[in-house]
């Protein structure tokens, strides 16, 4: 007699696609474009953070929570395990490589993040780190170092029409993904 294998969870049939870059590239906008022309659910990270606590404490200097990474990931696990998800959040190292089919990183004119984030009334020290991490590129760095190139895909993200071409591409990824899952 031979013992039949029980998978532990079923395949994804629909992606979790995250949506990172630098604060001021139009993450929210393209996350939530994105999650409307698809059908996923989506979760704006540093919301989640905030609502249930998932932080240890709070930086002044900065304007922003101190990060607890173990609490986030807790957090996101049972959610992530089905698919169907689309995250915003401006770093992407923290997150196990299993949850994402396709990792979207935005990037934007270092004179458009500006603008962006100065009109949100961000602290000068706080907008120029951000220009700096844009220049440097940071995040993108950050996901080539923790996710397989081949579900990369970094997008202009300056204009509106840079915004809807983009939804388009991840639109035609989640067709491939469906395809090649029996859908």
């Amino acid at each position: 007699m031979s013992a039949e294998v029980v998978p532990t969870s079923l395949p994804r049939r629909s992606p979790n696609i995250l949506v990172t870059g630098t604060p001021g590239t139009g993450k929210t906008t393209t996350a939530e474009m994105i999650a409307l022309a698809i059908g996923l659910e989506k979760v704006t990270v540093g919301d989640l953070i905030k609502e249930r606590g998932l932080h240890d404490g709070y930086n002044e200097e900065f304007d922003t929570y101190w990060l607890n990474e173990d609490k986030v990931v807790d957090e996101m696990e049972k959610m992530m395990a089905p698919g169907g998800m689309c995250i915003d959040f401006h770093t992407c190292g923290l997150f196990p490589e299993r949850w994402f089919d396709l990792v979207v990183v935005l990037r934007a004119g270092t004179d458009k993040i500006y603008d962006r984030l100065e009109g949100r009334g961000y602290k000068p020290n706080k907008v120029q780190e951000n220009v700096e991490c844009e220049i440097m590129q940071v995040v993108l760095d950050e996901a080539r170092e923790s996710y397989k190139a081949e579900v990369i895909m970094e997008l202009d993200s300056n204009t509106v029409a840079d915004m809807e071409a983009n939804v388009e591409k991840v639109e035609a990824f989640v067709k491939q993904f469906k395809t090649a899952h029996g859908q």
